[in-house]
């Protein structure tokens, strides 16, 4: 197929779309790539390129090395298009939680180094506020966000709070907060007529309020970085509308912490503005499938592997 940029938005993918093996085969291709994950190995101090390829998964899977891996494989694979195609001109950009960073770093606000050294700390600072505050999260399938909103109210109390996290799309709602509070709501939630309420894996509440105990230290790096304007306009997670202005991008990047991402009503003000075709750069195929949930009408496709370029 033949990409039109004025109707196409580049998605980046967010934890959970990491793999062990994730990259290689880009970096054997495209000598670009190659020196992509070589320059963040240089910038981190040890071979993250080792582990994306060979693991252990456990530690690819520990968010301080997922979140850096993300961000490294959706850039390589970024710099292969933008080498390709250069009158690359995306008409919108958007990333799911750490992906907001891929998608800044990708439309010029951020430089590559600046942007790997934030998400290499906001790994390091969600490991330590679930140290300091565990909790969890759970998915919960086929409720509307005004019910679970309720939900989550309800089955809050002092000190035990929790919120929606991820509006996924249609059906497809993360919560997150106090372990108690999440177990609350998971039977509030299947009582008010969910069909289903899955704990995930996780001890780290993100995108909730137990991760206020960091947010200082988050601030202060955010506010130290320099942004600049972005090429072209950003969906953010938390806005859910199109942000160019640095000072914007800047201000949805810190709130993002504590906040709800709110991917549904991102990808429809993406197609609002007439968006049809959305491409997922980097790490697997996620985001197209949430996107398809969200509106059938329009098409997505993965661009993370050598042969997914050769469509293009």
């Amino acid at each position: 197929m033949t990409l039109d940029f004025t109707i196409s938005a580049f998605i980046f993918p967010g934890q959970g779309s990491q793999s062990v093996g994730m990259g290689r085969d880009l970096a054997a291709a495209f000598p670009v790539a190659k020196q992509t994950f070589d320059e963040a190995d240089s910038l981190l101090g040890f071979s993250l390129s080792n582990l994306m390829w060979d693991g252990p998964a456990d530690e690819l899977n520990d968010t301080v090395n997922t979140q850096p891996a993300l961000y490294v494989h959706s850039l390589a694979a970024w710099r292969v298009l933008s080498h390709r195609f250069a009158d690359l001109a995306p008409a919108a950009l958007a990333g799911h939680s750490l992906g907001e960073l891929s998608a800044l770093a990708a439309s010029g606000a951020l430089t590559f180094a600046d942007g790997l050294r934030l998400v290499r700390l906001r790994g390091e600072l969600m490991k330590r506020a679930g140290e300091l505050a565990p909790g969890s999260m759970a998915a919960i399938l086929n409720l509307g966000i005004p019910e679970l909103e309720k939900v989550c109210a309800e089955a809050s109390r002092a000190g035990e709070s929790v919120q929606v996290a991820n509006d996924n799309c249609p059906g497809q709602v993360v919560i997150s907060g106090s372990k108690p509070a999440v177990e609350r709501a998971m039977e509030l939630a299947k009582a008010a007529g969910a069909k289903r309420a899955l704990p995930l894996a996780v001890s780290i509440a993100a995108h909730s309020t137990l991760m206020d105990s960091i947010q200082p230290e988050w601030d202060a790096a955010v506010d130290a970085v320099t942004m600049r304007d972005a090429s072209a306009p950003i969906f953010g997670n938390v806005a859910a509308r199109a942000l160019v202005h640095a000072d914007d991008l800047r201000a949805d990047i810190r709130a993002q912490m504590q906040s709800r991402v709110r991917w549904t009503e991102s990808v429809q003000g993406m197609i609002r503005s007439g968006i049809r075709h959305f491409v997922e750069v980097g790490s697997g195929n996620v985001l197209g499938g949430l996107v398809r949930r969200i509106d059938s009408s329009v098409t997505s496709q993965a661009l993370g592997i050598p042969s997914d370029f050769e469509v293009l």
